[in-house]
């Protein structure tokens, strides 16, 4: 006689820079409603977070999150003009001795992270070798992070070609995938009026003046009878956006998840690192609108 087994749960957790600490959020009101994901995937900064929670370590990570400022941000800014306004080398450095140093296949649950392939635009699937290199690369967002070289390749970030993974969560053997898609309202948001990006305080302003300072200096300075045009790192980051909305779109709508949940993260730009709490609760709050639908597909555990 054969016995049903217990339907395997796989969250898809979607890219979007800083809206990702979203993702912490989600995860912490999905336990608390008794569904408990049997594995994780990530496209960029959801490929972080889903490493943190497939390592046990997404505690320790929350914390140190709710912690983070707009100084410590920029320390982990290390600005290169090769390959990527910024190369990632703190950041990854800082990560691999503090939490996640361990191989893919000794993490206490299936974790797999999507990059890109940048010379042949081919989706890559890291399912094993080091966790931290497989960060390294799905994170790699174009313009802004530096490539990764892995295996002969060089690799960029995932959003590129899966921004949800939905595909990659059925291949490692999940019955119900649930999705997290970060980019379902950002489209024209962070561009406002007279191309002026929003920003909470003096302290992020002079942050973004020292970034935006060097991507400045490669190129002329704009002349003051021109009509006035968002800075090249706005363009960077609305273009990235629209990017990441279609391309999400269309691979959910030919691989659509069981449950979407989608937070209102429309208020938080690319690099707002420093915003945590605001993420986090947006997070809780998407899986209390999707509940009905998750229950309906996932029985909570007792």
């Amino acid at each position: 006689m054969n016995i049903p087994r217990e339907p395997r749960v796989g969250l898809a957790l979607g890219g979007g820079a800083a809206r990702g600490w979203a993702h912490v959020g989600v995860i912490r009101a999905l336990e608390q409603a008794g569904i408990r994901p049997h594995l994780v995937c990530g496209t960029s900064i959801g490929a972080l977070v889903g490493a943190a929670y497939a390592a046990g370590e997404l505690e320790h990570f929350e914390q140190w999150l709710l912690e983070l400022g707009i100084t410590n941000v920029f320390s982990f800014l290390d600005v290169s003009m090769n390959g990527g306004l910024i190369k990632g080398d703190r950041l990854i450095e800082f990560f691999r001795s503090n939490f996640i140093d361990r191989p893919i296949k000794d993490l206490a649950m299936p974790y797999a992270a999507v990059a890109t392939a940048l010379h042949t635009g081919a989706e890559v699937w890291l399912r094993e070798g080091s966790t931290v290199e497989a960060i390294r690369a799905s994170i790699a967002l174009p313009a802004l992070f530096a490539p990764v070289l892995h295996e002969g390749r060089l690799l960029v970030d995932g959003g590129l070609v899966n921004p949800v993974p939905v595909s990659l969560a059925r291949a490692m053997g999940a019955d119900i995938v649930i999705a997290v898609d970060l980019s379902s309202d950002i489209i024209g948001r962070n561009l406002r009026e007279e191309y002026a990006l929003e920003v909470p305080s003096a302290e992020v302003s002079e942050w973004k003046r020292k970034l935006q300072a060097h991507i400045s200096a490669l190129f002329p300075t704009q002349q003051d009878d021109e009509p006035k045009l968002p800075s090249v790192l706005d363009v960077v980051t609305s273009s990235i956006n629209i990017m990441q909305v279609r391309i999400s779109r269309s691979r959910m709508a030919g691989e659509p998840p069981d449950v979407i949940i989608a937070p209102r993260l429309a208020h938080l730009g690319l690099l707002d690192f420093h915003r945590a709490k605001e993420a986090i609760e947006e997070g809780e709050r998407a899986v209390e609108a999707a509940l009905p639908s998750l229950i309906a597909y996932c029985k909570p555990s007792p």
